[in-house]
C-alpha cells in the first residue's frame, strides 16, 4: 500500500504555513507571481520557436497551434490554481499528486519534471547563446564557432529546429534540402562545436543569483520582463505597419507530402505540441507557493494572469512574423530578426532592440526555470525520496542552495554538449505528462474529499480537466515517436532510481511500517 498511499492534505497545510529558519522565505506578491509567470513564457515561444514551428509545421497558422497550445494551458492552469491556492508547498504538481494518486504517482511527476525545468533551462540556454553571439558578431566582436554550439546537431523533420540539412542514409553526409523535399530521416550529425561556453555562463550567473534569494530574483525577473514586454510591443506595433497580407494566403499550406504534422490540420497539432514549450512557465509559479505571501489569493491570479497576458502576445506576434515574411523563410535561429529585415531600412533600428529584448528575455526564461526544480527537490527530499542534503536551506538566503546548485551544474553540462533539437521536443512531452496528472489529481480530490476548504475552485468539474487531458494528451500524441521512446527510457530510470532508494527511505513508507509494526504488537 506505501506505492499509493497519498501525502495528507492536513499535513501538507502545515509545512505550508511552517517558517523558520529552516524553511523558504515569504517574499512574493501577486504581482511578482505574475512577473515570474511572463518572465518564464515570454522567451523561447516569440524568440526561438515561433518561426521555426511556422516554417515546419503549419505556416501562417502557427497563430492557431498557439490558441490551441494556450486553450489546453488554460484548462490545466485552472486547475493548477486550485492546487496552488490549497496547498502553496513548493512542490508543485509533485505534491499535487502526492496528495491525489499517491507515492509512486507523485516520484513519477517529480522525475518527469526534471524533463521539464532542468532540460528547459538548458533549452532555453542553448537559445539564448545563439542570440548572444548573433548580437555580439553586429557589434564587431566575433566568437569562436567551436566554443559556441555543442558537438552533435539533430537533422531532420523530427527536431524542434530543423536544419535544411539531411542526412544521407548511403554516404552519411549532410546534404541541402530543396524547398519541396522532406527529411524521412533523423540522424545525429558532428559539427564544428566543442562546447557552448556562453550557455555555461549564464547558467551559472543565474544559479548564482538563486542562491542568494528570491526576493533578489524576482527583482532581477521584473525588470527584465518589463523590459522585453516593451520590445514585443515595440515589435508588434511597428510590425503590423509592414505586413503583406499575401504571405499569409495560403493561411494553412496543404499537406502535400502525407506525413503527419507537415502542413494542413496536423501540422497545426504538431506545432502546437512544439510551441507549447512556450507556454511552460505558468506551472513554474505554482514551484514558488511556498514563498508567496498570501498564496491563497496570489498563486491563481499569478498562474492565471501570467497564462492570459502572453497568450494574446503570442497570436499578436504569430501573426505579425508571418506576415511581414514567408513562413518559408522563418526556419532560423532569430526568426524575429529575419522578419524585421523583410521592412526594409526603415525598420533597422528595431532589429537591435530585439536582440537585446531576446537576450534579456530568455535569461529570464533560464532563471524561472532553474527556480522551479530545486524545489521540486527540496520538497522530494523533505519527503524521503531523495537524500536529506537536497532539503537544506541557507541559513542567511533561507533559499535551497544544494538543490540549486546541483541543478545549475547539471544543467549548464547538458546545454554545453547537447543541440536545442533534441532537447526542446523531451520538455515539450515532460510538460504534457505533467499537466495531464494534474488535471486528473483536480477530479479525484473533489471525489474523495469534496468538502475540504478550497480558497479557489476549478470552474465546470469534471469538464475542464477532461479537456485539459484530451487536448494535452493530444498534443502528447502530436509529437514524434523517438520523443516518446526518450520518454519511456527516462522513466525507466526513475523506476530504477525509486525502487533502489526512494522506496526504502519513504518518510509515509516508514510511518506505515511503524504503525503495522505497533499494530502487530
Amino acid at each position: 500500500m506505501g506505492l499509493w498511499s497519498t501525502k495528507s492534505i492536513s499535513l501538507l497545510q502545515q509545512e505550508a504555513a511552517s517558517e523558520g529558519q529552516h524553511t523558504l522565505r515569504r517574499a512574493l506578491g501577486a504581482l511578482n507571481l505574475t512577473t515570474l509567470g511572463i518572465g518564464a513564457i515570454i522567451g523561447a515561444g516569440i524568440f526561438v520557436l515561433t518561426g521555426t514551428a511556422a516554417a515546419q509545421y503549419a505556416g501562417p497558422a502557427v497563430v492557431l497551434s498557439f490558441v490551441l497550445a494556450g486553450v489546453g494551458c488554460l484548462f490545466a492552469g485552472l486547475c493548477y490554481a486550485e492546487f496552488a491556492a490549497m496547498i502553496p508547498i513548493a512542490g508543485s504538481a509533485y505534491t499535487y499528486g502526492y496528495a491525489t494518486l499517491g507515492e509512486l504517482v507523485a516520484w513519477i511527476i517529480g522525475w518527469d519534471l526534471i524533463l521539464e525545468y532542468l532540460f528547459g533551462a538548458a533549452t532555453v540556454a542553448v537559445g539564448w547563446a545563439g542570440y548572444f553571439a548573433s548580437f555580439l558578431s553586429q557589434l564587431g566582436l566575433h566568437l569562436p564557432l567551436a566554443y559556441t554550439q555543442a558537438p552533435l546537431s539533430v537533422v531532420g523533420t523530427h527536431n524542434l529546429v530543423r536544419s535544411t540539412l539531411c542526412s544521407d542514409p548511403q554516404t552519411n553526409q549532410a546534404v541541402t534540402l530543396t524547398a519541396d523535399q522532406v527529411c524521412d530521416t533523423t540522424r545525429y550529425v558532428l559539427t564544428h562545436g566543442v562546447i557552448n561556453i556562453p550557455a555555461i555562463i549564464l547558467i551559472g550567473l543565474m544559479s548564482t543569483l538563486l542562491v542568494i534569494g528570491i526576493k533578489e530574483s524576482a527583482r532581477f525577473n521584473n525588470f527584465i520582463v518589463f523590459l522585453k514586454l516593451a520590445i514585443v510591443f515595440l515589435v508588434i506595433g511597428f510590425g503590423f505597419m509592414f505586413v503583406k497580407s499575401a504571405n499569409w494566403h495560403p493561411f494553412i499550406p496543404p499537406n502535400t507530402t502525407g506525413e503527419f504534422g507537415h502542413y494542413g490540420w496536423t501540422g497545426i497539432v504538431r506545432a502546437a505540441g512544439v510551441v507549447f514549450f512556450a507556454y511552460i512557465g505558468f506551472d513554474a509559479v505554482s514551484t514558488a507557493a511556498q514563498e508567496a505571501k498570501n498564496p491563497q489569493r496570489d498563486m491563481p491570479i499569478g498562474i492565471l494572469a501570467s497564462l492570459g497576458i502572453c497568450t494574446v502576445l503570442y497570436i499578436l506576434m504569430g501573426l505579425v512574423m508571418t506576415g511581414m515574411a514567408h513562413y518559408t523563410e522563418l526556419n532560423v535561429p532569430q526568426p524575429v530578426f529575419i522578419a524585421i529585415q523583410k521592412a526594409g531600412p526603415s525598420l533597422r533600428w528595431l532589429g537591435f532592440f530585439v536582440n537585446i529584448g531576446a537576450i534579456a528575455g530568455l535569461a529570464s526564461v533560464v532563471l524561472v526555470m532553474l527556480m522551479g526544480q530545486p524545489r521540486i527537490f527540496f520538497s522530494m527530499s523533505r519527503d524521503g525520496l531523495l537524500p536529506s542534503v537536497f532539503g537544506k536551506v541557507h541559513p542567511r538566503f533561507q533559499t535551497p542552495y544544494i538543490t540549486t546548485i546541483v541543478t545549475g551544474v547539471v544543467a549548464a553540462a547538458v546545454a554545453g554538449f547537447f543541440p536545442i533539437g533534441l532537447l526542446g521536443e523531451l520538455v515539450s512531452i515532460g510538460t504534457l505528462l505533467a499537466f495531464v496528472i494534474v488535471c486528473f489529481g483536480v477530479m479525484v480530490l473533489r471525489y474523495k474529499r469534496p468538502n475540504i476548504p478550497r480558497p479557489f475552485r476549478t470552474p465546470m468539474v469534471p469538464v475542464v480537466p477532461i479537456l485539459g487531458i484530451l487536448i494535452c494528451g493530444y498534443m502528447m500524441y502530436g509529437l514524434p515517436r523517438d520523443t516518446w521512446v526518450r520518454l519511456v527510457v527516462w522513466m525507466a530510470v526513475g523506476l530504477i532510481i525509486y525502487f533502489l532508494y526512494g522506496i526504502k527511505h519513504s518518510r509515509i513508507r516508514g510511518e506505515l511500517d511503524s504503525m503495522a509494526a505497533a499494530a502487530a504488537d
